[in-house]
C-alpha cells in the first residue's frame, strides 16, 4: 500500500493506493510448499504436459501451484456425492476410490434429508403448537450426523460409516491412481452423476474450474481427454433429448456429435461480482453473436442463461430467454439452407451470467439433420409480452437484469393489491414452528416486489462449495432445501447467494438455551431459507394465506413464454 496526497480543486485529500487485485491473490492450496508443487509437477500426468504451449501471464506451474490444492481423504469420506453441484475435479494421486453405480446410495447415506409430507392433522396443530422461543432446534439429532470431526468447517465431511456393507449391497467401480473425474460438472455447471467415495486413505489433486479450464486450453491432451469423456459418456444423450436431433439413426447422431464444438461465456462464478456490479448499475453480460451476422451453426445451450435481444437505437429490448435444452439460430440457417442464400441473424445473443454453449456447425446440420426433417423446425417465436399485469416487457426486462430469470418460485408481490397485513409473514411461521423463513422486503419495478425468500434456481450456485452437501435439492419435486442435521453453519451458501435469500441464524435447544460451541465459546449457528413448505400438503402457506392474492410464486420463464402465447 502507499498513500499520497493530491490536490482536488484546492484542497488537499489522502489517497491509499495499492495493487489491483490479481486472480492469484487467494491461490486453492494456500499451504501447498514448493516440494508440493515439485512432487506435483514430476507426476506423469502432469509431467506430460508441454508447458511451453502456455502463455508468460499464465504458466504451467503458477497454475498447479494457485488453481490445485493437495486433499487426503481417510476410509468411507464421501468425495463428492451424486446431485451436487462441484466446481472442481480430481486427479488420483495415491489410494483407490470407490464409484457407485446405478442406483447410487440411499439419500440417508448421502446426509439428506428424507421429506415426509404432515397429515392433515399434524398440518392443523402447526397453528398452537409453535413455540415463543427462536429457532429451536432437537440437539439429540446432531449426534447421529455422520460427520467426520474436524477442526475446520470447510473441511467436514459425511462419510460412509459401514464400507463392507455397502460394497455388498451396491454396485461399484473402482477409480485408481492416474484417474480423473468430476471434470464434467466442473466445466459445465451440471449435478455430480455419482457418488464417489475413499476406500482407503487417499490423496487427491483438487483442481478448482479456473485451471481445469487453462489446462484444456492450452494443452491439446487435456482437452482430448476432457472432450472425448464427454462425447462418449453424455453428449449423445444431450443431442437425443433435444426436439431437433430426436428421430436420428445411431449412425448420424454419432456424426453430429463428433463435430459439435463446446464453448463458454461468461464468468463460471458470475454470482461472486454479480451484486456488487449491480449495486453500480454495471453489469457483466458478454454478447455471443450480434444481429446481422451470419450463421456459421445452431447454438444449443447446455448450462446456464441466455438473453435474446433486438438492437433498438443506441439500446436493445429483451425477445425472449433461453436456458437448457433449447436453441439458438435454427430458423435462418434452416431458411437459408431452402432458399440457398445466407440469412442473416434477426436478434443478438448474449450470456446471463455463465453459459454452457454447444455449436452444430451448419454443414452437419445441412448435411445430416435438415434433408430428414419431413415439416420446418417449431420456430423461435419472439416473446413479446403485453404491457401491463404479469408478463408485462418492463419487468421481464428487469427481471433479466436482476438475475431473477435464474429463479423458478420467485415470490413476487402486487405491492398494488398488498394491504401490508403480514399474513403471508405469520403463515410462513406457523409452518416453520413460529420462525418465517423470507423477509416481506426486496428489489421492486413499479408496483412489483420480489421478496427475499429463496427462487429455487435453476442455476443453484448455492450449492457450490457446500462441504457437507446439506444444501441440495429434494428429489420428489427438486426444492431446494437444507439438512439442518448436517448444516455445519459455514456460510458458504449464504456467501454464495447472489440475491441474499439464505441467512444464519443462532440456534437453541429444546429448553431454549442459545448452543454455544464448546471450544470457541461462539454461537452455534444454522442456514435457513424458504423451503416452499415442503412438509404441507397444500404447499407454500405463504400464497394460500394472502387475502388478497396479491403473492404468488413465479417462474419468470414460463410467465413469459405464456404471456407470449397468449
Amino acid at each position: 500500500y502507499r498513500v499520497r496526497r493530491i490536490g482536488v480543486g484546492g484542497s488537499v485529500a489522502a489517497v491509499t493506493a495499492m495493487a489491483r487485485p490479481q486472480r492469484w491473490d487467494a491461490p486453492f492450496g494456500p499451504d501447498m510448499t514448493d516440494a508440493d508443487l515439485a512432487r506435483i509437477l514430476a507426476r506423469p500426468e502432469i509431467a506430460a504436459i508441454d508447458g511451453s504451449a502456455f502463455p508468460g501471464h499464465m504458466p504451467l506451474d503458477e497454475i498447479i501451484r494457485n488453481d490445485t490444492r493437495l486433499v487426503r481423504y481417510r476410509a468411507g469420506d464421501i468425495v463428492v456425492r451424486e446431485g451436487d453441484y462441484g466446481n472442481s475435479a480430481f486427479l488420483i494421486l495415491d489410494g483407490s476410490l470407490r464409484v457407485v453405480l446405478a442406483p447410487g446410495l440411499p439419500r440417508e447415506l448421502l446426509g439428506r434429508e428424507q421429506v415426509q409430507k404432515k397429515t392433515f392433522i399434524e398440518a392443523l396443530s402447526q397453528l398452537w403448537k409453535n413455540r415463543t422461543i427462536p429457532e429451536v432446534r432437537d440437539v439429540s439429532r446432531y449426534a447421529n450426523k455422520g460427520l467426520r470431526a474436524t477442526g475446520d468447517l470447510a473441511e467436514a465431511r459425511v462419510f460412509v460409516q459401514d464400507i463392507p456393507a455397502v460394497l455388498g449391497k451396491h454396485r461399484t467401480a473402482t477409480l485408481e491412481p492416474g484417474q480423473l473425474f468430476g471434470e464434467l460438472a466442473a466445466l459445465g455447471r451440471i449435478p455430480r452423476t455419482a457418488t464417489v467415495f475413499a476406500e482407503g486413505e487417499a490423496e487427491l489433486l483438487e483442481i478448482r474450474w479456473q485451471g481445469l479450464r487453462e489446462l484444456r486450453k492450452y494443452d491439446p491432451d487435456w482437452r482430448r481427454r476432457i472432450d472425448e469423456t464427454y462425447r462418449a459418456n453424455a453428449l449423445k444423450t444431450q443431442l437425443q433429448e433435444t426436439r431437433l436431433f430426436r428421430g436420428l439413426d445411431p449412425a448420424t447422431l454419432q456424426a453430429v456429435a463428433d463435430k459439435t464444438l463446446f464453448e463458454t461465456y461468461g464468468g463460471f462464478d458470475w454470482y461472486a461480482s454479480f451484486k456488487r456490479l449491480r449495486e453500480r448499475g454495471a453489469a457483466d453480460e458478454p454478447v455471443i453473436v450480434k444481429e446481422g451476422d451470419y450463421p456459421d451453426g445452431v447454438l444449443l445451450i447446455r448450462a446456464g442463461f441466455a438473453r435474446v435481444f433486438h438492437e433498438v437505437g443506441n439500446g436493445d429490448v429483451t425477445v425472449t430467454y433461453l436456458g437448457a435444452g433449447d436453441i439458438y439460430g435454427l430458423d435462418e440457417l434452416y431458411d437459408g439452407w431452402k432458399s440457398g442464400h445466407s440469412v442473416p441473424l434477426r436478434t443478438s445473443l448474449s450470456a446471463l451470467g455463465y453459459v454452457d454453449v454447444l455449436r452444430v456447425p451448419a454443414s452437419v446440420l445441412e448435411g445430416h439433420v435438415f434433408p430428414t426433417l419431413s415439416e420446418p423446425p417449431k420456430r423461435l417465436r419472439p416473446i413479446q409480452p403485453p404491457d401491463g399485469g404479469i408478463g408485462g416487457d418492463g419487468l421481464l426486462e428487469w427481471a433479466v437484469d436482476e438475475r431473477f430469470i435464474n429463479g423458478t418460485m420467485a415470490m413476487l408481490i402486487d405491492l398494488d393489491k398488498c394491504v401490508r397485513c403480514d399474513d403471508c409473514v405469520r403463515a410462513c411461521a406457523s409452518t416453520h414452528d413460529g420462525n418465517p423463513r423470507f423477509i416481506r422486503h426486496g428489489r421492486t419495478y413499479d408496483h412489483w416486489m420480489v421478496a427475499n425468500a429463496c427462487m429455487h434456481c435453476k442455476d443453484p450456485v448455492c450449492m457450490i462449495g457446500c462441504p457437507t452437501g446439506a444444501i441440495h435439492r429434494s428429489i420428489e419435486g427438486g426444492t431446494v432445501i437444507i439438512n439442518d442435521d448436517t448444516c455445519i453453519g459455514c456460510g458458504t451458501c449464504a456467501n454464495s447467494c447472489p440475491y441474499e435469500n439464505i441467512r444464519l441464524v443462532a440456534v437453541r435447544d429444546q429448553a431454549g438455551a442459545p448452543l454455544v460451541d464448546r471450544d470457541a465459546g461462539r454461537p452455534i449457528v444454522k442456514a435457513t431459507k424458504c423451503d416452499l413448505c415442503q412438509t404441507n400438503p397444500g404447499g407454500p402457506a405463504c400464497v394460500r394465506a394472502c387475502p388478497h392474492g396479491a403473492l404468488e410464486r413465479v417462474d419468470f420463464r414460463t410467465m413469459a413464454a405464456t404471456a407470449g402465447a397468449s
